[in-house]
């Protein structure tokens, strides 16, 4: 069976080069790919990439057309179109909104569509206060029915010390075990 994932992309810019990388990966594996933007994510161009060009590299590695409005994306869970809802990167600001249940972007809109039906949402971090303000947020989504995590670790100890970062090598293994409802583990990456 092919495994279709709804991958809901955030605004931690320095990470699209691995978004680009794991999602060739996941294409590679037979995974169908459709592409999801937050609103700055779809519209901010940055020293790392342009938006038009990012999301014509998504539509070339894909072959879908990034989505990027709250109704392109909020029928994913009434119609049941994907196995899996990966937010990668989740950004502090994106896990805090999700613990909260605002829906204001594309991003948290297919996440909160995709939870009714009680279908698994995995979240491959990435956020400068992990271990500081956003801690609060990763332990009650840790604690959170149908929210699954890419292992994680601190990306830079010495020079951000409180930033965590997902392993973005195990997406897909960690996809896996979630559409069995299973967090991977360990769930604290080496």
């Amino acid at each position: 069976m092919k495994i279709k994932v709804a991958y809901a992309i955030t605004a931690s810019y320095c990470t699209f080069d691995k978004v680009l990388q794991s999602i060739k990966e996941l294409v590679e594996k037979n995974v169908e790919v459709i592409p999801i933007l937050s609103f700055n994510t779809s519209k901010e161009d940055t020293r790392f990439i342009k938006a038009e060009d990012f999301k014509a590299k998504l539509f070339d590695l894909t072959g879908n057309k990034p989505l990027d409005t709250l109704q392109q994306v909020e029928p994913f869970g009434p119609k049941r179109l994907v196995d899996v809802v990966l937010i990668a990167p989740c950004t502090g600001n994106t896990m805090a909104k999700l613990v909260n249940s605002i829906t204001d972007t594309p991003v948290l809109m297919v996440a909160k569509s995709h939870l009714r039906n009680n279908s698994p949402v995995v979240i491959a971090m990435s956020t400068n206060d992990g271990l500081s303000n956003s801690a609060k947020n990763i332990g009650k989504l840790l604690n959170t029915k149908n929210i699954y995590f890419v292992p994680f670790l601190q990306d830079d100890p010495k020079q951000k010390p409180n930033s965590l970062q997902a392993d973005f090598s195990l997406l897909y293994q960690t996809i896996e075990k979630a559409i069995d409802q299973t967090q991977i583990q360990p769930i604290l990456a080496n």
